[in-house]
């Protein structure tokens, strides 16, 4: 099925070239859809134009995850909540029933062409797509072929509101399979996919694309995408470069470029930059997008979209500093939301009775009995929780005392509850990458917490979890406790001066993440965000190394100092060593010497001319690829 786009993806060629080709061959766009169907804005208002959405992530935005983000919102505005599936293989999604079954479930038997549609007497929802409790929803694809992503989409069409095209996937798996961002230089292929779906599936599709290296090219990219029936752009305001300890800062203003000279009636949601739950407004406020997305402040908070409770109204789930300056979700309450939606929907059965969270004031005698450190007694804990009496001890094979489990599942009859599907079931993989996530800091201060989890691996084996669960309520209701014996000097004082007097140091430096610690620092025992240091910050700890070819720049300009050079000839080629880490490779420098600008002005000269390709368009002969501007920002990652 591949098709002569798919293999012919030039890996250097412009986004920019191919984009005026695109705009040449425009008269020739195909038809409009066959089926009648909303579109843009108007599909935006059928959907009930939310304003937050939970981003698509690669096995990490499955149905319990959804679930537990919708939660945190009362009742009448969790159906307001985009949310997107993760991002799915086209091909595989089309080839392979095992991975097709392994991560979107909407009904329970095998997704087919022919499996029960909405509206069908014999269909029955199962979890994904389920029009009751997990809509709005959008499946996104990655592909590079037009009839395996058509394809994929005809399966989950009945089952989801749109089908997203993700373009801005930047990671090696991606290059090595030509899809995702890396797709940015072949604007033709682009159009080409989302055209198809636009003209063929009886639902909306979307796209989700990275900036690129200046505002007018990204416009144009924009275009390309929404002339070839894009209803909804989303735009991750970093570029394709910005991963890892290079992620950096994502450029609000390029998005507010494209509000600006974009048609009004386009729908765009930003990305990027979202740590809490005031950025979400601040984000909207700037960038003037109609939606904002969240990926990793959502895995760190699913509460993120939640509009904290009023003072004095927290409950027992929603910890506040004594000042009141700080406030967020309990690790302990937001683990066991997390386990008792995966209980009632994935292991189909009801969660355990627990003992009411615990808070200051309440009885302690439950923290003086020993701990539960393995599954062996995490059965009878439960038991214990709801009062109910002890489940007797059967000799097992080896003559060792044991205690039946009924926390796992073992009901043969139900493919779903099968051992071999659990294992499989995309809820329950997913779900130590999730809990790292959610207890990122407490297991900085409770490592004996982290082996547990290290150790759990797979959701399918609960009680693990239940253990681990154990020992987060125990560990929280201790640091609650000191809390309030040192009248709230626990909380880490010492460390929140020193982020003080960093930030005080760093007011002027657009390329500190002192003020964003800072701000978003909170005791261990409450869920936030994982904030990456700046590029410059990760160079300096050395989590970020420089390449051969930075380090031999950076070696020459020792040299030149050690020879008398000017000092700034020498500070120019110091500032490109380092700057071209954060970007392509290319710096501007400040300032110049005469002989570095003759020698520009001849490599200008003498750069190939663009030339025109077999069907018109100009063949691309520059990368994309280019230096990462950061902008000035009170936000880190996200």
């Amino acid at each position: 099925m591949a098709s002569p786009s798919a293999t012919t993806v030039p890996s250097a060629a412009s986004a920019a070239a191919s984009l005026s080709a695109t705009e040449a061959n425009a008269t020739t766009t195909p038809q409009a859809p066959k089926k009648t169907k909303l579109h843009g804005r108007a599909f935006y208002e059928s959907i009930g134009s939310p304003k937050y959405i939970v981003a698509p992530m690669v096995d990490q935005s499955e149905f319990a995850w959804r679930m537990l983000t919708r939660s945190f919102l009362p009742a009448e505005e969790q159906h307001k909540l985009l949310c997107y599936t993760p991002m799915f293989h086209a091909r595989l999604f089309t080839e392979a029933p095992k991975y097709r079954d392994s991560h979107y479930q909407p009904i329970r038997g095998p997704l087919t062409e022919n499996s029960p549609r909405p509206g069908s007497p014999d269909y029955v929802p199962f979890l994904d797509g389920n029009p009751s409790i997990d809509r709005s929803l959008f499946v996104q694809f990655c592909a590079n072929d037009p009839s395996y992503l058509l394809s994929a989409a005809k399966l989950v069409a009945p089952y989801c509101d749109a089908v997203d095209l993700n373009l801005g996937c930047p990671q090696g798996i991606a290059k090595r399979g030509q899809y995702g961002s890396f797709l940015q230089e072949n604007q033709e292929l682009i159009f080409e996919l989302i055209n198809t779906l636009h003209n063929e599936l009886d639902i909306p599709v979307t796209a989700k694309i990275r900036i690129l290296e200046t505002k007018e090219a990204t416009l144009k990219y924009a275009q390309n995408v929404l002339r070839a029936g894009a209803s909804i752009l989303t735009v991750h305001g970093r570029r394709r470069e910005q991963k890892g300890h290079q992620t950096g800062l994502a450029d609000w203003e390029y998005i507010r470029y494209l509000r600006e000279n974009l048609p009004k009636e386009t729908v765009i949601f930003a990305n990027g930059n979202i740590l809490q739950y005031s950025d979400l407004e601040k984000c909207l406020e700037t960038t003037g997008a109609d939606g904002v997305m969240s990926a990793e402040g959502n895995l760190s908070d699913p509460g993120l979209f939640a509009r904290p409770p009023p003072v004095g109204e927290e409950g027992r789930e929603y910890w506040r500093s004594k000042d009141g300056s700080r406030g967020g979700w309990r690790v302990d309450a937001v683990l066991r939301r997390y386990m008792d939606i995966l209980y009632k929907y994935v292991l189909e059965q009801e969660p355990p009775v627990r003992r009411t969270l615990f808070m200051p004031g309440d009885d302690v005698t439950w923290l003086e009995k020993p701990t539960i450190t393995s599954t062996e007694t995490t059965t009878t804990q439960c038991q214990n929780n709801s009062d109910e009496p002890p489940r007797k001890k059967h000799k097992s094979a080896n003559g060792t005392a044991s205690t039946p489990s009924t926390s796992t599942p073992t009901d043969t009859t139900n493919p779903h509850l099968h051992p071999k599907t659990l294992q499989t079931s995309p809820n329950l993989v997913s779900m130590q990458p999730h809990c790292f996530h959610l207890l990122r800091h407490f297991v900085t201060t409770h490592t004996d917490v982290r082996d547990m989890l290290a150790r759990a691996r797979n959701g399918a084996d609960i009680l693990k979890y239940e253990a681990i669960l154990s020992q987060v309520e125990r560990k929280v209701a201790q640091g609650l406790l000191e809390y309030e014996r040192t009248d709230g000097a626990s909380f880490d004082v010492e460390e929140l001066e020193t982020l003080m007097k960093e930030t005080e140091e760093s007011q002027n430096d657009p390329e500190s993440s002192a003020k964003a610690r800072r701000e978003n620092k909170r005791p261990w025992w409450v869920v936030q965000p994982i904030i990456r240091p700046l590029p410059k910050e990760a160079l300096a700890k050395g989590a970020l190394q420089l390449s051969k070819k930075e380090l031999k720049a950076q070696a020459a300009t020792a040299e030149k100092i050690k020879n008398g050079a000017g000092v700034v000839a020498a500070a120019g080629a110091a500032v490109a060593a380092v700057a071209s880490v954060f970007g392509g490779g290319k710096v501007k420098k400040e300032e110049e010497t005469k002989e570095e600008v003759n020698k520009d002005k001849a490599a200008e000269e003498a750069a190939p001319v663009p030339v025109a390709g077999e069907d018109g368009a100009e063949t691309a002969v520059e990368s994309l690829e280019a230096t990462t501007s950061y902008p000035k920002s009170e936000l880190v990652s996200g």
